[in-house]
């Protein structure tokens, strides 16, 4: 593979500083945490130890002080290992940046230490029953009642939501005016009225607590409210871009690692006393796919670059969420053939990622409204 200029040799070593955390408190327990459908609170804390928690976060509120290259190595890593269940992702950059951006002085130094300690585990409720990528749809609501507001309502598909300590939840602070009314709510998850679902069963993704979250009059201060009222949907929108661009850049890691393994295999595995990878039918598809993972990853890091310069604007990031999703997917149904049936058992990782990866074409909105923000350029 082609060198990756963008990374330097402190990347390098932050790399094999995850790696080495996720070879010894990962991999040999994710079967088990699949089995239970969560992952302990004990591994979070242990990754905040390790300080790989909110690692792109500022060092005065108790983050890594890298930048987003820290986080894309992170992400990298996790996609590598076939750990699909940590949600350290969505924690430490989604809903830290958030807090970060968009919050008070206060909400800042109360909630970022200890996301990055691992004490605090993040969440960040959109999606609802009737409301899935169409967010202007959303009918929770955070209704003024004096000094306070009070939370009403239901979301679902909610990543770390059995593990949360900490939901940013998207609602209506004022359901006459649309999109323009709503804002976004810090809810603490031991508040009265708040109330965790069933922890959902999925394709894949099986040891990734994703859950159903209840609000019942959920009352929370004014001062709760993250980044102003009405203001909700704005925030949303502007950091949609770098949201899409993790995917991507799972989708282009975890698509590396299927073609590996699957070289690997192949070239151990025989039948009609040749290896598989001697079928030429096999070596032409693996050497179109490894060209096309090749492209794959200059693209990708090509748009990592204008991320970090402020220069990457939402129709180039739809436009990577799509295509490395629909070729990542391709890819692994691919792979799955050539390990035949035992691509199908489960303690394969391959069988494991093609399950896993059939999501990333629908969470962070679907690939058909990928599209759609691509047509509106045209």
């Amino acid at each position: 593979m082609l060198q990756r200029p963008l990374f330097t040799a402190e990347h390098d070593l932050f790399r094999e500083q995850v790696r080495r955390f996720f070879d010894r408190e990962v991999t040999p327990h994710h079967a088990r945490w699949e089995a239970e459908g969560i992952v302990p609170r004990s591994v979070w804390r242990g990754a905040g130890a390790a300080g790989l928690l909110c690692p792109a976060i500022p060092e005065a509120y108790g983050g890594g002080g890298g930048s987003r290259l820290h986080s894309a190595v992170l992400i990298e890593e996790v996609a590598r290992a076939g750990a699909s269940g940590i949600g350290f992702g969505l924690h430490s950059d989604i809903v830290a940046p958030y807090i970060l951006a968009y919050g008070s002085e206060e909400q800042k130094r109360r909630w970022l230490p200890p996301m990055a300690r691992g004490e605090v585990i993040g969440a960040i409720a959109m999606t609802e029953p009737g409301a899935g990528s169409d967010l202007q749809a959303v009918r929770t609501t955070a209704l003024r009642d004096g000094d306070d507001y009070l939370v009403n309502g239901q979301k679902t598909f909610i990543t770390n939501g059995q593990n949360a300590d900490l939901v940013i939840v998207v609602a209506k602070t004022d359901p006459s005016v649309g999109a323009k009314g709503t804002s976004l709510v810090l809810v603490e998850t031991d508040r009265a009225g708040f109330k965790r679902g069933r922890n959902l069963e999925k394709i894949g993704m099986k040891a990734q607590d994703t859950s159903e979250l209840f609000f019942d009059g959920v009352r929370v201060p004014a001062a709760n409210i993250l980044g102003g009222e009405g203001k909700g949907f704005v925030l949303l929108m502007q950091e949609l871009a770098w949201e899409r661009m993790q995917i991507a850049i799972g989708a282009a890691a975890g698509a590396e690692a299927a073609l590996q393994w699957t070289l690997d295999y192949t070239k151990e595995r025989k039948a009609f006393g040749q290896r598989i990878i001697d079928f030429q039918h096999n070596r032409f598809r693996l050497a179109e796919w490894k060209t096309q993972v090749q492209v794959m990853r200059v693209f990708v890091d090509r748009l990592m670059d204008e991320l970090l310069h402020g220069q990457l604007d939402a129709a180039t990031a739809a436009m990577a969420k799509y295509w490395t999703t629909d070729l990542h997917c391709r890819l692994l149904d691919d792979c799955l053939q050539m390990f035949g049936g035992f691509g199908y058992m489960w303690e394969y990782p391959i069988a494991r990622a093609y399950a896993d990866a059939r999501v990333s074409r629908i969470y962070g909105g679907t690939n058909e409204i990928m599209k759609e923000i691509v047509g509106r350029t045209l």
